[in-house]
């Protein structure tokens, strides 16, 4: 099970770089999270400054 970011997420960038497996990219309105590629470690919502990522 895989981590999504919401829309309340501000695209500030900390999430991308606390991921160990770069699952995190930069999309049109906000960051998104390849769920392909997540290993849900929950690293990337310890770090968002919105609350904007939870488990899917």
């Amino acid at each position: 099970m895989a981590h999504k970011i919401t829309d309340a997420c501000i695209k500030c960038g900390s999430c991308a770089g606390e991921c160990p497996v770069s699952a995190i990219s930069e999309g049109d309105a906000t960051y998104v999270i390849d769920a392909d590629t997540c290993i849900d470690c929950g690293a990337c919502e310890a770090v968002c400054p919105t609350g904007a990522i939870e488990a899917e």
